[in-house]
This record gives C-alpha cells, sequence and structure tokens, in this order.
C-alpha cells in the first residue's frame, strides 16, 4: 500500500496531463487577406520570396518586430472561433511572412490580428468565410 500512496500524484499528473492540451505555442488571432498582395513591406515589388505553395502570412505589430519578422515561418493551427465548427481540426500550416499586416496593400478580413495568413493559407485551417478565428502558433 505505501507504494500506491507514492504514484498516486504521478498518475493524478499523468491523467491530467493526457485531459488537457499542453501548448507549445503561443496564442493570437487570425484574419486573412485577399490579393494584390504586391508590394510589401519585406521586399517590395518582388515575388520571388512567396512559397509557391502561397502559404504566406503578414504580420501583426505583435510579431513585427520592426521587420525582424520578415522571411519567419510560423506554424499556425485555428484552436476556435466565435461560431462553432469554423476550424479545421487536426490542421497545421507553415507559413512565411512576407509583409506587415498594418501596410499591407490588401486589407485584412479584420484589423489588430496577429497573423493576417493568404486566403489560401486561411482556408486549409478554417472556414473562410470566418474573418477572425484564434490561433496557437510557434517559429
Amino acid at each position: 500500500m505505501p507504494t500506491l500512496r507514492k504514484t498516486s500524484p504521478f498518475l493524478l499528473l499523468l491523467l491530467l496531463a493526457t485531459l488537457f492540451h499542453l501548448s507549445i505555442g503561443d496564442v493570437g488571432t487570425s484574419s486573412h487577406y485577399r490579393p494584390p498582395y504586391l508590394p510589401t513591406a519585406c521586399y517590395g515589388n518582388s515575388s520571388s520570396h512567396f512559397p509557391s505553395s502561397n502559404m504566406f502570412a503578414a504580420a501583426g505589430e505583435g510579431i513585427w518586430d520592426n521587420g525582424a519578422a520578415c522571411g519567419r515561418q510560423y506554424l499556425v493551427r485555428c484552436i476556435s472561433a466565435a461560431v462553432p465548427r469554423t476550424c479545421l481540426p487536426d490542421q497545421i500550416i507553415q507559413v512565411r511572412i512576407v509583409d506587415r499586416a498594418q501596410t499591407s496593400r490588401s486589407r485584412p478580413s479584420s484589423n489588430g490580428a496577429t497573423i493576417v495568413l493568404s486566403s489560401t493559407a486561411f482556408g486549409t485551417i478554417a472556414d473562410p468565410s470566418a474573418r477572425l478565428v484564434n490561433v496557437e502558433f510557434q517559429q
């Protein structure tokens, strides 16, 4: 019986860890934007930095970092939205920052988002008709 007392806290911790998803990224919001995407704050009129998959994004002020965000890649997944079932389950995308959301030529579907995804990227993780979703992201 003494062994059971020593393992009980461990088993409880293990049970709690499996019940709750442990996040290793940051949480923020994401909106989307449509063409035209050029010029960008990062690369001007050059489209050579855009991934051929169209999985790219504009950085919101929270991650812009005075332009240091240019070229960074983030893993992004939708975690919730105002409307149930907006997020597409088990979808994680990798996007490259190519612009600054505040100055992008095409305006975001919702202002003030942490990260503004291309329409292709947004549609991969959420219903494209949504204006704003909550996301988990990590560099």
